[in-house]
């Protein structure tokens, strides 16, 4: 099992921070919010025995940069596809949680030579999330709505940054006592960063019009995903009340998926051993 070091690149104007270790096919881990490439710390690890895994920190979070401007996913996966050519891969697997799962969709998209395979970690298309939006999901998912206000979260999340973040930590896991102490403390440094809370709210405020614009006319072409698709997904979570794996049907060509037992929507913390295992198979097949 290979360590991960940690190493800085220059893609374009963006200084990209990200981790790296093993040897064998690339295989790229992309995070969500509120996170950072940490949330991979207990799968990267076993996956290096046979992958050579990177774990970027997204434009925005973590150490990368947090420019004003590029939270758009077609920009955001564009940073990691040529991160990934910098690096000397032409052709790579993916796998993305929650907002790095739709970076990830967008990369496989737009770059179908480059992204051989995809993993989306209990997310579903974003379009889908906001065509199937009603009082149910709007309860779920409120913070999406709050997260595309001006301003406003980051005044309000900004009093106690511990406090919101923790909020999600404790709401989303299955056991409902949150993630450990010591990995919350590393997303809470993370965030309290200057510009952190800013860029990780533009990631959602590019919403619309951008993202909305690309999915919406992807949809209408009839683009779809032809790479393998593997969805994985919480039973405990939201997902596991929608037809996951219908939806993700709709959107590509070649589509397997299954949801954790006993698992919120942290599932490479809640449930690592089921998501190296999954994640093996799927890669390996």
């Amino acid at each position: 099992m290979s360590r991960l070091e940690a190493a800085m690149a220059q893609v374009d104007d963006l200084r990209v921070h990200y981790l790296r270790g093993g040897d064998g096919p690339p295989l790229f881990l992309l995070h969500g919010w509120p996170q950072t490439s940490h949330c991979w710390h207990r799968v990267a690890g076993p996956l290096t025995e046979t992958h050579t895994v990177i774990a970027p920190d997204l434009r925005g979070y973590g150490r990368t940069d947090k420019p004003r401007t590029g939270y758009d996913k077609r920009t955001m996966a564009a940073d990691v596809a040529k991160l990934a050519e910098q690096l000397g891969f032409d052709r790579v697997a993916v796998a993305g949680h929650d907002r790095g799962g739709r970076v990830a969709h967008r990369w496989a998209l737009d770059r179908p030579d480059q992204v051989e395979r995809l993993a989306v970690l209990d997310i579903a298309p974003t379009r889908e999330m906001w065509r199937r939006l009603d009082r149910d999901l709007g309860k779920a998912y409120w913070h999406w709505l709050f997260h595309l206000q001006p301003d406003l979260p980051e005044l309000l999340a900004g009093q106690n940054i511990a406090a919101y973040l923790g909020y999600f930590f404790e709401r989303w896991t299955f056991q409902r006592h949150g993630l450990p102490a010591e990995d919350v403390a590393e997303y809470v440094r993370a965030f309290e960063a200057p510009g952190a809370l800013r860029a990780g709210f533009d990631d959602y405020r590019a919403s619309f019009p951008d993202d909305a614009e690309l999915d919406d006319a992807d949809y209408a072409a009839g683009k779809r995903l032809t790479q393998p698709v593997l969805a994985m997904w919480g039973k405990a979570g939201l997902l596991g009340s929608l037809p996951t794996l219908d939806i993700w049907r709709d959107y590509a060509d070649h589509v397997t998926g299954i949801g954790l037992e006993d698992c919120g929507h942290f599932l490479p913390e809640e449930q690592p051993s089921q998501v190296v295992t999954h994640l093996r198979e799927f890669l390996a097949s």
